[in-house]
């Protein structure tokens, strides 16, 4: 579970590049829901891959991002002395880049997406609670949001199923 600290600011934001990344560019600053500030970070992010990137290259850029994140929250984690603070959203941008991704086209199936993200991501149904407690790692903290993608893409897909139109 993401833990709340206190002395977070822009200038701690702008000390390192692992924090600037970690916290979202300032998302992650957000004092109340900063999880659903960075989800919907992720909105501008992915509409700009939709411009300049290829399908291919848009996974390649998810799946970079992943990698990126892992050393990026184990650093911010590490400088704030807790895994995973509250601040931390870049696992919440790529993992909701990804379920963009995979969303069909229109805002309502958009919608849908990030309702049902943030319900996983803030329920964490097993096995993502699970992960989320013993995966202490800046792996961990990515991890845990990849599950609430994949939980969120298989509710859609069955949605998409029944609601074909």
């Amino acid at each position: 579970m993401a833990e709340p600290v206190s002395g977070l600011n822009i200038r701690f934001l702008l000390q390192h590049p692992a924090h600037f990344i970690a916290l979202g560019a300032g998302s992650g600053l957000v004092r109340h829901a900063p999880g659903t500030a960075g989800t919907l970070a992720a909105f501008p992010l992915y509409a700009l891959s939709l411009v300049y990137c290829t399908p291919l290259q848009q996974l390649v850029l998810i799946a970079s991002a992943f990698v990126l994140g892992i050393w990026a929250c184990a650093r911010t984690g590490e400088s704030l002395g807790v895994a995973d603070p509250g601040a931390i959203v870049w696992d919440e941008i790529v993992a909701f880049m990804l379920v963009l991704f995979f969303t069909p086209v229109g805002y309502a199936w958009q919608c849908a997406a990030f309702v049902l993200f943030r319900f996983f991501d803030i329920v964490k149904p097993q096995p993502i609670r699970y992960f989320d407690r013993k995966l202490k790692s800046g792996f961990g903290v990515m991890f845990d949001d990849f599950l609430a993608a994949c939980y969120t893409l298989i509710v859609l897909a069955i949605a998409r199923n029944v609601f074909p139109g």
